[in-house]
C-alpha cells in the first residue's frame, strides 16, 4: 500500500476510481455477452497495457470464448506514439473464420490498432470489433472507430489500471492523470 501512495503523488487527479472501472467493465461484458450470443469469439489482448482490463473483462462475459495475446510497440519511453508499429509477439493460432474482439487499454492516435486491424483482416477474421477501456478521439490520426468503450477521455496522459509511463504505474487500481513534471513537460 505504501508503494501505491508513492505512485499517487505523481498524479494531478484521479479520472476514474476502481469502483467506476469495475462498473463500466461489468456493463461492457454484459453488452458483449448480448451481442455475441450463440458465438464463440476470440478475445485478443493487446499486451501489456490491456492486460488488467482484459482479465477483468473476460470474467464479465458469459459466453464460451477463447483468448489470444499480441504485443506491439509504438511508444517506447515516450508519451506520444512514434507512428511506427513493431510486432513484438504474434498470435499463437489462426483466426481464420473467427469472430475477433481486439481488447485495448486506450485508443489514442489509432495507429497501433489500425495496424493490428489490417493484420487480422489479412489473416481472414470473419468479423472484427474493437473494445477499448478508454477512447481518446481528440488525438485520432488513423481512420478508426471503436465498437465498444468504457469511457471517452480528454486529451491527457493517463496511467493506472494497466496503463503506464515508461513501464511504471500499471499497478494503480484507479486511472489518473499523470503530472507533466513526471515526464518532463511542465
Amino acid at each position: 500500500m505504501e508503494n501505491q501512495r508513492n505512485l499517487y503523488k505523481d498524479l494531478e487527479s484521479i479520472l476514474y476510481t476502481r469502483q467506476q472501472l469495475a462498473q463500466a467493465v461489468r456493463e461492457l461484458g454484459e453488452r458483449i455477452t448480448r451481442d455475441y450470443q450463440g458465438k464463440r469469439p476470440v478475445l485478443l489482448c493487446i499486451l501489456k497495457g490491456a492486460s488488467v482490463f482484459f482479465s477483468d473483462l473476460i470474467r464479465e462475459i458469459d459466453l464460451p470464448l477463447e483468448v489470444e495475446f499480441i504485443a506491439v510497440s509504438s511508444y517506447g519511453a515516450s508519451t506520444k506514439s512514434s507512428g511506427e508499429v513493431r510486432l513484438v509477439k504474434d498470435l499463437d493460432r489462426s483466426i481464420l473464420g473467427r469472430d475477433v474482439i481486439i481488447v485495448e487499454d486506450i485508443v489514442d492516435s489509432g495507429m497501433t490498432l489500425n495496424y493490428i486491424k489490417n493484420l487480422l483482416i489479412s489473416r481472414g477474421a470473419a468479423s472484427l470489433r474493437i473494445a477499448a477501456l478508454l477512447d481518446k478521439p481528440a488525438r485520432r490520426v488513423a481512420p478508426l472507430s471503436v465498437d465498444y468503450s468504457c469511457f471517452l477521455i480528454p486529451d491527457a496522459f493517463v496511467v493506472g489500471y494497466g496503463l503506464d509511463y515508461n513501464e511504471v504505474y500499471r499497478n494503480l487500481p484507479d486511472i489518473g492523470v499523470l503530472s507533466p513534471s513526471v515526464y518532463g513537460e511542465s
